[in-house]
């Protein structure tokens, strides 16, 4: 479908605030995916496999035709974009529309993308696969159930894989990967490193996430969730894990050799009886992007004594998609139907 502008035809019950007087709205008529920061701007996939860029300095966002079918995974590679879709296809994708399949598995989906520091991982099925610098052949590791996650530490020495039954880290000794295992029962999906690589956090098929110390290999459980954690993201200095799936931004603190054991969380962003969908750090101002079920968009520091922005008010759609840029200057939100508010921020 075509994309299109649409600023005097808001969606049925969107209500602009001032933040919104600045933004452009978009109508692609397909769910967006995902969204990641693409150096100064963003980019943004979605339902019918397509794949935007949106840049500050343009009124419109560039398409790209990517996918035969749903983009249903995406990370960022310098100012290029990974993509997976439902079309067993692994892409990259660069800012002027040139598209370099790195692999394609036929009627299998690829479900996680991952990269970092010279390397690119994807999963299909029971395996992930590995590429590293120089080199055109992947790596292939392979698991004893369906690859739910995959995630690198930041300097891209080791490589996290939830999948049923806990976690597989691969790292890498003397050009081979090794394993270990991270046991706890249940499905795991999403996965994070911890910023200074100490602990490693999934999202559970449950309402829950289910986090570990490496060293010693210790349990963190966080539970209470009313709903599922969709969207993590990590906050500040202490730092915060910020996440999804609760009536706010549930943030758990992992400034201690302990994480979060036996230590409540930080609840900021609270509107109303609304399932938090979506969370997004904003570094700048130590605060967090926070999207609802019913489409508002709220912005909150991280202390609980302070007041909440809302940036959007409810559509009615669920938010599925926050990003902001590196320069930190613009903010993408996207929803369940395709509307995109693609906005300058200002502080």
């Amino acid at each position: 479908m075509t994309l299109s502008q649409a600023p005097t035809k808001p969606p049925p019950g969107f209500r602009k605030t001032s933040f919104e007087e600045t933004a452009g709205l978009f109508d692609t008529g397909a769910p967006v995916t995902g969204a990641v920061a693409n150096g100064d701007g963003i980019a943004s996939t979605f339902g019918d496999g397509t794949v935007r860029f949106f840049h500050p300095s343009e009124t419109s966002p560039a398409e790209v035709h990517a996918h035969n079918g749903v983009v249903l995974c995406c990370a960022a590679e310098g100012d290029h974009l990974l993509t997976g879709g439902d079309d067993g296809k692994f892409l990259r994708i660069a800012p002027d529309g040139t598209v370099n399949e790195l692999a394609n598995f036929g009627s299998k989906w690829v479900d996680c993308v991952a990269a970092s520091n010279g390397l690119r991982a994807c999963s299909s099925g029971r395996k992930a696969y590995i590429w590293t610098s120089g080199r055109s052949e992947a790596t292939e590791l392979e698991h004893s159930s369906t690859v739910g996650g995959l995630a690198f530490d930041a300097k891209g020495s080791r490589l996290a894989v939830a999948h049923y039954g806990g976690v597989t880290v691969w790292e890498q000794k003397k050009h081979r990967w090794k394993k270990s295992k991270l046991f706890w029962q249940g499905s795991h999906g999403a996965i994070t490193f911890s910023p200074d690589g100490k602990f490693i956090v999934t999202a559970m098929q449950e309402n829950a996430l289910h986090g570990w110390r490496l060293r010693g290999k210790i349990d963190l459980a966080m539970t209470g969730y009313p709903s599922k954690a969709k969207s993590f993201a990590w906050v500040g200095e202490t730092p915060y894990l910020a996440t999804s799936g609760g009536y706010e931004a549930i943030c758990w603190p992992f400034d201690g050799p302990q994480g979060p054991m036996e230590r409540p969380p930080l609840c900021v962003g609270q509107h109303g009886e609304n399932i938090a969908t979506c969370v997004e750090a904003f570094p700048l101002l130590n605060a967090v992007f926070v999207g609802f079920q019913d489409g508002a968009v709220l912005v909150s520091e991280l202390q609980e004594t302070k007041d909440v922005m809302a940036l959007r008010g409810p559509t009615g759609i669920e938010v599925t998609a926050i990003a902001i840029n590196q320069p930190q200057s613009h903010l993408f939100v996207g929803d369940a139907r395709g509307h995109s508010l693609w906005a300058p921020l200002k502080n």
